[in-house]
């Protein structure tokens, strides 16, 4: 049984709650939903933090991982966020963003205003990069269509083009403190165009919408060159067999430890100046 938002990599409650205090009975009823039709586990994956201790308290196997989320720390522009990074790694993403857009335009386009041309372009990109490494994009194309037209102060899609012709997307939705970059997709390789339309950009976005985060996906120790800080991620999990149980919560001990010496070690190869520095 799995609770989490399809398809969807981002911390959130996974559950529906009117009072906080109604959580164990939930709880309860998602173990006995699992009990009843004998499944092997019940999964509640990326739990916002506000949440994990309910599970905790029910006593459901806590997993942590890590993610990397750009955090406004009082930035108004892209300026002066590259003013708290050290030297080098300024210039280089000076460098990296000039290479990755000479020659090409690059548009913010919101929800209402995208054109089911621009919709059409997106799309051949998403079935691009969904269909790598022996993926499936599961995502129709009237989907896109009507993601704008139901969400249009929530979407943005943002497009690079050469001679007015799109060759590279990257789809956003705009939460209510944080953007979520969600897909992307080139037909033309562009060295560090990646970079520059799903992070750089992305960060362009949050600072003229007052955005405090971005959360740019799953995974990427290379976020973190381009001032992205690995903060942890949980998931929840309900395992009835005992035995079974007692071997994840052994392998769930050995990782947290690692997790955590890896977060503590990611924190120091971080961008930004050293203090005193």
């Amino acid at each position: 049984l799995q609770i989490a938002v399809p398809f969807t990599p981002a911390p959130g409650p996974r559950l529906l709650l009117r009072e906080a205090d109604q959580a164990p009975a939930l709880i309860a009823a998602i173990e006995a939903v699992t009990d009843q039709h004998g499944l092997s586990s019940a999964h509640a994956t990326f739990v916002s933090p506000d949440q994990l201790p309910a599970f905790e308290a029910a006593g459901w196997l806590i997993r942590e991982g890590l993610q990397f989320h750009w955090q406004n720390q009082g930035y108004a522009t892209f300026d002066d966020f590259l003013e708290q990074l050290a030297s080098r790694k300024r210039k280089a993403i000076r460098k990296e963003r000039a290479g990755a857009v000479e020659g090409l335009t690059i548009r913010h386009i919101a929800g209402a205003d995208i054109t089911e041309a621009e919709w059409d372009a997106f799309w051949v990109f998403y079935q691009d990069t969904g269909a790598r490494k022996w993926g499936q994009p599961y995502l129709t194309r009237a989907f896109f269509s009507l993601l704008g037209q139901t969400m249009p102060d929530q979407v943005l899609l943002i497009l690079a083009e050469r001679d007015g012709r799109p060759i590279a997307g990257a789809l956003n939705l705009i939460g209510a403190d944080t953007l979520y970059g969600r897909y992307w997709g080139c037909t033309e390789e562009v060295p560090f165009l990646h970079f520059e339309l799903c992070y750089y950009q992305a960060i362009d976005a949050a600072l003229a919408r007052g955005l405090k985060t971005v959360e740019a996906g799953a995974q990427g120790e290379h976020k973190l060159a381009r001032g992205y800080v690995p903060v942890p991620t949980w998931s929840a999990h309900y395992i009835p067999d005992a035995g079974f149980r007692r071997a994840i919560g052994d392998f769930l001990e050995r990782e947290r430890a690692s997790v955590e010496m890896d977060q503590a070690f990611l924190g120091t190869m971080t961008p930004f100046k050293k203090a005193g520095g």
